[in-house]
């Protein structure tokens, strides 16, 4: 890692370098797996999780606070985990914090998808065509007078709810038409703002990369996204069960999309990771959404792979010091385990099913083990909060296949009731870098 002139280990004079102090806030527990790594490398760790029911995720892992605008001037270095913190973010920079997280712009970025598509259009990059509704009946007329394959994309809160995205299979849109129909009784309430977006087919396809509030760290990450809930991409849509990714040079996927974005990102002050999901074909690369904040479990598909210390380097980032990331060779996988309700939310099922199950290791080896929503009571992992979300098993090799193989192999010292994940993350990896590589978006 590149800083200062120094090594990255200790400062001049070879003394070892002062622990520092790292406050993690988080709306719902989704940034525990970053700080426990953070608190392992010797440093000091508070969390605060604002959600109620998710309060005692990562109990006994790091420390936990209730108010963490009480210690935002013990911290060094202050992470927010999602959007939302835009502002936040924004008025603690002014204030002269280390902050790594959003902004304004870039919580709009995801959470509106007509401002992230217009923002990409303005930037030179290409997008498919979309349309904005507010009204079940006009996107519906809509539709059939422009009878074609669509993905229905809710926008704002409701987008929260993965079950809600749909892709279009029929070509005369009927199936979209239903949906929509559905949608209108069910859901009119919470879905006020969504969008229809021109299918198109192609690879899917994520670049991703920190951002230091100037400018991009290299390397970048490629990664493939595993979101549907059982293999072969079948059943209702999880947000991720799984990734492939492997960091790489800059190339043609990231110029033509990502890189794009850096004037904006810097004017916003943005500090963190950003991703752009994407459909790539013969014609183009066209991104579809911006995860603007770390990604969930990308975060510790991120920790596998990286193989310096996070804390330093949260540490650079958040003061825009250049920085360059060692990573390993090769590729990185992992795997969501889950447990009811998971991916819905349902607090009866969770109580029934799953609330205070303890993970049982077969063999005391905790390699590639990455808590979810868990605590540790009396030296036993237990699930925590009530969305199910259990742990991240992770793992890396020079191939894909051996990548697949040392992360199953960590899943198979797992014991956990009623615990489901997929198979088959990593399998399309033949099948889409063979068109990748020939369309040159890899180079």
């Amino acid at each position: 890692m590149a800083h200062n002139g120094g090594n990255g280990q200790k400062p001049e004079g070879g003394q070892e370098k002062k622990p520092l102090k790292f406050l993690f806030v988080s709306l719902e527990g989704l940034i525990g797996d970053l700080a426990w790594q953070v608190k392992k490398e010797g440093n000091e760790v508070k969390y605060y999780i604002h959600d109620k029911q998710e309060k005692d995720v990562c109990d006994g892992f790091v420390d936990k606070c209730d108010d963490w605008k009480a210690l935002k001037d013990w911290a060094d270095v202050i992470v927010f985990d999602d959007v939302g913190f835009g502002q936040a973010a924004e008025d603690l920079r002014k204030e002269g914090k280390a902050v790594v997280g959003g902004s304004l712009y870039t919580d709009k970025l995801e959470d509106d998808r007509e401002f992230g598509q217009a923002e990409l259009e303005k930037a030179g990059v290409n997008v498919l065509p979309r349309w904005d509704f507010t009204d079940f009946d006009e996107a519906i007329a809509f539709v059939k007078k422009n009878p074609m394959r669509y993905v229905i994309k809710p926008s704002g809160k409701a987008q929260n709810e993965k079950e809600l995205l749909f892709i279009g299979q029929e070509e005369d849109g009927n199936d979209v038409i239903n949906v929509l129909d559905h949608y209108k009784k069910s859901w009119s309430k919470k879905m006020n703002v969504f969008q229809l977006q021109k299918f198109a087919q192609g690879v899917e396809v994520a670049v991703g990369a920190f951002f230091n509030g100037n400018d991009f760290v290299q390397p970048i990450n490629v990664n493939f996204e595993h979101k549907r809930m059982f293999p072969g991409e079948v059943g209702p849509n999880t947000g991720e069960m799984g990734t492939l990714c492997f960091f790489a040079a800059s190339n043609m996927l990231f110029r033509e999309t990502l890189e794009k974005m850096k004037p904006a990102l810097a004017a916003s002050g943005y500090v963190g990771y950003i991703d752009l999901n994407c459909i790539a074909n013969p014609r183009g690369i066209y991104p579809l959404e911006f995860t603007s904040r770390f990604g969930y479990p990308t975060i510790s598909l991120d920790i596998e792979g990286v193989t310096d210390e996070w804390g330093e380097f949260l540490h650079l980032l958040a003061t825009k010091q250049t920085v360059a990331l060692k990573t390993k060779k090769g590729f990185q996988i992992c795997v969501v385990i889950a447990v009811p309700p998971f991916p819905f939310t349902d607090p009866a099922s969770f109580k029934r099913y799953s609330e205070d199950a303890t993970i049982i290791f077969k063999k005391p080896v905790l390699d590639g083990v990455h808590p979810g929503d868990v605590k540790l009571v009396d030296g036993d992992w237990r699930l925590a909060g009530q969305s199910g979300y259990a742990l991240v098993i992770t793992g890396s090799g020079i191939t894909v296949d051996d990548a697949r193989k040392q992360a199953y192999k960590r899943v198979e010292n797992i014991l956990l009731p009623n615990m489901f994940y997929r198979t088959d993350i990593g399998e399309r990896w033949v099948r889409d870098s063979d068109m990748l590589h020939t369309w040159g978006y890899l180079y």
